[in-house]
C-alpha cells in the first residue's frame, strides 16, 4: 500500500501518461493499481484477481503504453508492428477497454495507435486498419482469430505483451476453443497479463495455458464496497404484482433519485418490464443480447453521458453445467438462440458511470452475478444503492448469496427493508391495469419491434454517422414500442393517491412532470439527469419507512 500512499509519480511512467491520468481525476493508484502496475513494469507475468470496478483496465492499460513508449524510444528504429494484444469477452467491453486506452494515449496518440476489431462487420472492411499495424488490437478470441485465419494479422514475429481482460468470462462465454487455436499463432516468449474478478478453476486451467512463471495479486479487499459506500437491501414481495407495484411506486412517485439499471432473469421479462413502465409514461432502454453490438454501444455510451435514466437489461447468466453437457445442450437450443449474440455482457465488466442504484428486479441465479450486478454502481469512491426484490419462492436463491457475502461477524450484507406496501395501495389497480395490457403477444411483437428499429439504426451508426459524428445525440434508443394498448390515465398520478406519508416528497416531483410537458433540449434533459444523481436514491424511499416524524435529509 505504499506505492498507493505514493502516487502514480513515483512509478517510472512516461510524463505523457502521468497527463493523462492527471487529465482523468485520478488522485492515487487503487489497489490493484498499485500492485500491479510496478511488477508488470519490470516484464513480469501476472495472475491478478480485483473486484469489479477497482480499476483493472488502467492497471495493465498503464504498464502496457509505458512498455509500446519505451520501445518507440529506442535510439536504433523499430518497425511499426502489433507489439499488444487485448482480449476481451464481449464487444461492450471492448469497446470501453478500447476508450480507456485512448484516454491514457491522449497525449502520445501520434506514437500509440489503439483499433478495435470487436465490431460484428465484415473481416475485409477492418483489414484496412490492421494493415496499418497498430501498436494495440483490442477483440474478442473469436474476431482475433478469424482476423489471424483470414492473414489479415500476423502475431508471431511481433507481439511482446498479451491481456486477457476478465479472463474467467473467455471461457465461459465459449472462448476456450478459440484460445487454444489463437495461442498457435503467437510468439514463445511474450508477457502476460491475465485479469479476473474471481479465481476460477478455469482461470487456473488458463494460467497454465498461458503464462509463465507468473505473480499472483490478489489486494485485500471485500467482493463489494463497504456499506458507508454501498447500501444493499432485500425488498420482500409476497406476489410478482407487489415487485410491479413497488417499481411503479418508487420511478413514479420519484422516490429513487438519480439513474438505475434494473436487471431481470430473461429476455421476455425486459420487454415486459420495459412495457410496463412505458404505460406509465417512464422511458427505459431494453439492453441484451437480441439488439445489434452497435446499439448497444450506441446505448451504454448515451446512458453514461446522461440521456438516458434507466435501463432494463439481461445478464443472462446461468449456473455451471457439467463439462459433458454443453455440446449435447447448445444443438437442442440452437434453434432458440438463434437471435442472441454470445459475445454480449451486461453485469461484468461495463464501466456503467453514475449509476446511483441497482435494482434485482428478479433475483440472480448465482452469487457471481449478484456481486456483478451491483457492482456496477458504487464504483470507484462514489455511493451507490442496491436493491433486491425477493418473492417467496426465490427466498433459497438469496439466503446463498447472503451466506456468500456475510462477513466476518456472520452478519447479512443485505439488510431487510420493511416497506410499508398498504401505503401504496391506492396505486394497485393501475398496477393491475397496466400488467393487463402487457400481454404475451404484446412482449413478442416488442421483441420484434425492437429488433428490428435497432438493426436499422446499427446501419445508420455505421454510414450517417461515422461521416457526422456531432449528429449522433439524435438517434434515440428509448422511444416508446406502442405493442400494448397505452392507457393514457395512467401517466398522472392524482394526489389523492399518493400517501400521505410522502405527499411532502411526492408532491415537488410531480408538479416538477408537469412543467416536463415543455418541449426540453438535450442538454437539459442532461444536466436534469446529472442534478437528480447527485441526490441520495433511497432519500424519500426511506422516509416512507420512518413516516414523516423523521427528517427526510441524510448524508450522501
Amino acid at each position: 500500500m505504499a506505492e498507493a500512499a505514493r502516487g502514480f509519480e513515483h512509478m517510472g511512467l512516461d510524463g505523457r501518461l502521468l497527463r493523462a491520468v492527471a487529465e482523468l481525476g485520478w488522485a492515487r493508484p487503487t489497489a490493484i493499481q498499485a500492485e500491479a502496475i510496478p511488477l508488470a513494469l519490470e516484464g513480469r507475468d501476472l495472475l491478478a484477481r480485483a473486484r469489479t470496478g477497482s480499476g483493472k483496465t488502467a492497471a495493465y492499460g498503464l504498464p502496457l503504453l509505458q512498455h509500446l513508449l519505451r520501445v518507440k524510444a529506442a535510439p536504433a528504429a523499430v518497425a511499426q508492428a502489433v507489439r499488444a494484444l487485448v482480449l476481451v469477452p464481449s464487444k461492450e467491453l471492448g469497446q470501453q477497454v478500447v476508450q480507456t486506452l485512448r484516454q491514457l494515449a491522449a497525449f502520445c496518440a501520434r506514437d500509440v495507435r489503439v483499433a478495435d476489431v470487436c465490431a460484428q462487420t465484415d473481416l475485409a472492411a477492418q483489414r484496412p486498419v490492421l494493415m496499418e499495424k497498430p501498436d494495440v488490437v483490442v477483440g474478442t478470441p473469436g474476431r482475433v482469430l478469424a482476423h489471424l485465419n483470414a492473414r489479415s494479422l500476423a502475431l508471431r514475429h511481433s507481439l511482446e505483451l498479451l491481456v486477457l481482460d476478465e479472463a474467467d468470462l473467455l471461457l465461459s462465454f465459449g472462448f476456450g476453443e478459440d484460445l487454444k487455436a489463437l495461442l498457435c499463432h503467437l510468439p514463445k516468449i511474450y508477457q502476460a497479463l491475465l485479469m479476473s474478478a474471481t479465481f476460477s478453476p478455469d482461470v487456473e486451467a488458463l494460467k497454465e495455458l498461458v503464462l509463465h512463471n507468473p505473480v499472483t495479486v490478489r489486494p485485500r479487499e471485500p467482493q463489494l464496497p463497504g456499506s458507508t459506500q454501498l447500501r444493499q437491501y432485500q425488498v420482500r414481495c409476497s406476489t410478482e404484482e407487489d415487485k410491479f407495484l413497488l417499481l411503479c411506486a418508487l420511478l413514479k412517485l420519484t422516490l429513487l433519485r438519480g439513474r438505475a439499471l434494473l436487471f431481470v432473469g430473461t429476455l421476455a421479462r425486459c420487454y415486459r418490464l420495459k412495457l410496463f413502465l412505458e404505460q406509465f409514461g417512464i422511458a427505459a432502454c431494453a439492453l441484451n443480447s437480441e439488439l445489434p453490438a452497435r446499439s448497444r454501444c450506441h446505448v451504454i455510451t448515451q446512458f453514461n453521458r446522461g440521456i438516458y435514466d434507466y435501463i432494463v437489461a439481461t445478464d443472462e447468466e446461468v449456473p455451471a453445467v457439467p463439462a459433458a453437457q454443453p455440446q449435447r445442450k447448445k444443438r437442442k437450443g440452437a434453434a432458440a438462440d438463434k437471435g442472441k449474440d454470445p459475445e454480449y455482457g451486461v453485469a461484468r465488466g461495463i464501466d456503467f458511470q453514475n449509476v446511483a442504484a441497482v435494482i434485482n428486479f428478479d433475483v440472480p441465479p448465482t452469487v457471481d452475478s449478484y456481486i456483478h450486478r451491483v457492482g456496477r454502481t458504487a464504483r470507484a469512491d462514489n455511493p451507490g444503492t442496491a436493491l433486491t426484490f425477493v418473492l417467496p419462492e426465490e427466498q433459497d436463491r438469496l439466503a446463498e448469496i447472503e451466506d456468500a457475502l456475510a462477513g466476518e461477524s456472520g452478519e447479512s450484507m443485505l439488510q431487510p427493508y420493511r416497506f410499508c406496501m398498504e401505503e401504496i395501495e391506492g396505486l394497485r389497480y393501475r398496477c393491475r391495469d397496466a400488467m393487463r395490457s402487457v400481454t404475451k403477444q404484446a412482449v413478442k411483437e416488442a421483441r420484434l419491434r425492437e429488433i428490428k428499429e435497432e438493426l436499422l439504426n446499427s446501419e445508420k451508426l455505421k454510414t450517417y454517422f461515422e461521416d457526422n459524428p456531432r449528429d449522433l445525440h439524435v438517434l434515440r434508443h428509448d422511444k416508446p414500442l406502442h405493442p400494448a394498448i397505452i392507457k393514457p390515465h395512467l401517466r398522472n398520478v392524482p394526489e389523492y393517491l399518493v400517501p400521505p406519508s410522502l405527499r411532502g416528497i411526492a408532491k415537488p416531483a410531480l408538479r416538477k412532470r408537469k412543467r416536463q410537458r415543455v418541449p426540453h433540449t438535450g442538454a437539459s434533459r442532461r444536466g436534469g439527469s446529472k442534478a437528480r444523481g447527485t441526490a441520495n436514491p433511497l432519500q424519500s424511499f426511506k422516509y416512507a419507512r420512518h413516516r414523516a416524524k423523521r427528517p427526510a435529509t441524510q448524508p450522501t
